[in-house]
């Protein structure tokens, strides 16, 4: 091939220019690897972070490092009856909740059968609110003949067996009937995303979790259903109600009682961070309570495995001052059948690392100068 002079004078100046910096390079080229690596990279020794991390226990802050647990069979299995155990702690239905129990501030309309005297005079013509008598704050009722007779706690039908033994101290064959007119004693709150948040009054029709949201206009678009929230008695309880809808599990429809509230959270806050060397870095939304490890790397457009480590997949799980960090070994394909049992929580990030010769030829790319590989590449068509 001929090669003007000219260009070929300007392409040895060239080649020499690169000789000349490649000498001055040599040094920084024999340095290992990983001590010019740019960008993330996990170290850890002992399975510990190389960093120490603020951690709750006993009630105060403290930082220390965090153990690196490596994604098996065993795990799951662990965290599974973990799951299991938590469904069981729900607070056990109480057949006395079925009925409904007489409480302050419930209006009571009472009946007394030939007894006219006794019964509220032209009830017929009283606004429904003001009919009936009202238990105090005290739980007490007052009634004619009777007095202070304590309700609270009582059913409708021991309520009215009471006051029909009260009363027939002074008449005979006494036929009483009673009945709530307005249900005020027992309430529970519904909030969150639900279309009409608020009190709800608790009647003789046992209220559930179901029902009380139904009363609340259903849920919202954003609504996560798999994460409601039941604060009960100083305590919070997880409810998965989109295992209720989908999959019939009677046992997350608890029925409520008086104070309880019910928060359905927002799913827009449910979101996992894609990072590393996958296809694509990004965030990710948990739909119905439910992502997978696999799911997630499949939706972030795969582990690129040209360029990243497949041992070291991390979950990182900053939870609340508790952090935990999970490690897949995706080296053999059959890990993806434990990626895909391990689910991915709110808040968990997904890391991928990049492998060794990636990182390294990245560092190269920094160093040299951009028009080396263009030069090269026309000295070796060139004969040179």
């Amino acid at each position: 091939m001929f090669i003007p002079k000219g260009h070929k004078f300007r392409l040895s100046r060239q080649a020499a220019r690169l000789s000349f910096r490649l000498i001055l390079l040599t040094p920084v080229l024999l340095l290992p690897a990983c001590s010019l690596t740019p960008g993330m990279e996990m170290k850890a020794e002992n399975n510990l972070t190389e960093l120490e991390l603020p951690v709750m226990k006993n009630g105060k802050m403290t930082k220390e490092k965090t153990r690196i647990v490596p994604i098996t069979a065993d795990l799951i299995i662990d965290r599974e009856n973990v799951r299991l155990q938590a469904v069981n702690n729900l607070p056990p239905v109480d057949v006395n909740q079925s009925v409904y129990k007489i409480g302050p501030h419930d209006r009571l309309l009472i009946t007394v059968w030939e007894h006219p005297e006794l019964n509220d005079p032209g009830s017929e013509k009283i606004m429904p609110e003001l009919a009936g008598k009202v238990v105090d704050d005290d739980g007490n009722l007052y009634y004619p003949y009777v007095g202070n007779i304590y309700l609270a706690g009582k059913t409708v039908s021991e309520a009215r067996t009471l006051l029909t033994n009260e009363l027939s101290k002074y008449f005979k064959k006494v036929k009483l009937d009673l009945r709530v007119l307005s249900f005020q004693s027992h309430r529970a709150a519904v909030v969150g995303e639900v279309k009409t948040p608020g009190i709800q009054a608790m009647t003789e029709t046992p209220m559930t979790v179901a029902e009380a949201i139904s009363r609340a206009g259903g849920v919202s678009a954003d609504a996560d259903m798999s994460n409601v929230a039941l604060a009960r008695d100083g305590k919070l309880y997880k409810i998965d109600v989109q295992a209720l809808y989908e999959k019939g599990s009677s046992t997350q429809n608890l029925l409520l009682k008086d104070g309880d509230v019910l928060n359905i959270p927002d799913r827009k806050d449910n979101k996992v961070m894609m990072i590393g060397e996958v296809g694509k870095q990004q965030a990710l939304q948990i739909n119905k309570g439910r992502l997978s490890l696999s799911q997630a790397l499949a939706e972030a457009y795969g582990v690129d495995f040209n360029s990243s480590r497949p041992g070291e997949i991390y979950v990182i799980r900053p939870g609340d001052m508790n952090p935990e960090i999970f490690q897949l070994n995706a080296e053999s394909p059959d890990a993806m059948i434990l990626a895909d049992q391990f689910n991915l929580q709110a808040h968990d990030t997904v890391f991928v690392g990049t492998a060794g010769v990636t990182q390294w030829s990245r560092v190269l790319n920094q160093i040299l100068p951009s028009s080396f590989t263009s030069v090269m590449s026309r000295a070796a068509f060139m004969g040179m």
